[in-house]
């Protein structure tokens, strides 16, 4: 029985990502196991200081049925989902330096606006976020360094 489960277990994802909303987390793992591929949702719950760490859930969607869950959650969201007010924000852009892409998305939370930069190589991606009232200040900072650069360049 050891060996059967073993077998069983999933290997590292494939794919993973995540996304928080409120004091909620979500992971989302693309696996794959000798049954074969399946994505694993996993919603965690912050209770709060004092109140014990995090509960969670966790599904399973076997890969075959995940179009039609898609669908259907969609049309969940189209007939009863809440629109909430979009901010007006500036539209995101990127942009390629050798192998590299760099993108600069604008977005809002409970906590405000703020600028994801994501660097993305074809089998790496990272990223920061940075809130709106220190934009002002990164700028500055950015092209201090890199009118420093320039003038060690020179030399």
């Amino acid at each position: 029985p050891e060996l059967a489960q073993a077998a069983d277990e999933p290997r590292r994802a494939l794919k993973s990502e995540f996304l928080v909303r409120e004091n909620r987390k979500y992971y989302m793992d693309l696996k794959e196991n000798q049954r074969g591929r399946f994505l694993r949702v996993r919603q965690t719950v912050n209770r709060g200081p004092g109140l014990g760490s995090t509960q969670g859930q966790t599904i399973a969607l076997p890969a075959q049925g995940l179009i039609e869950f898609r669908d259907a959650l969609a049309k969940l969201i189209d007939d009863y989902g809440v629109e909430e007010e979009p901010a007006e924000l500036p539209e995101g852009t990127s942009l390629t330096v050798d192998n590299k892409r760099f993108f600069f998305d604008v977005g809002s939370n409970k906590y405000g606006v703020f600028m994801r930069v994501s660097e993305v190589k074809p089998t790496y991606r990272n990223s920061i976020t940075v809130p709106y009232k220190v934009w002002a200040k990164f700028g500055h900072t950015f092209c201090k360094y890199s009118d420093e650069m320039k003038k060690i360049q020179e030399k």
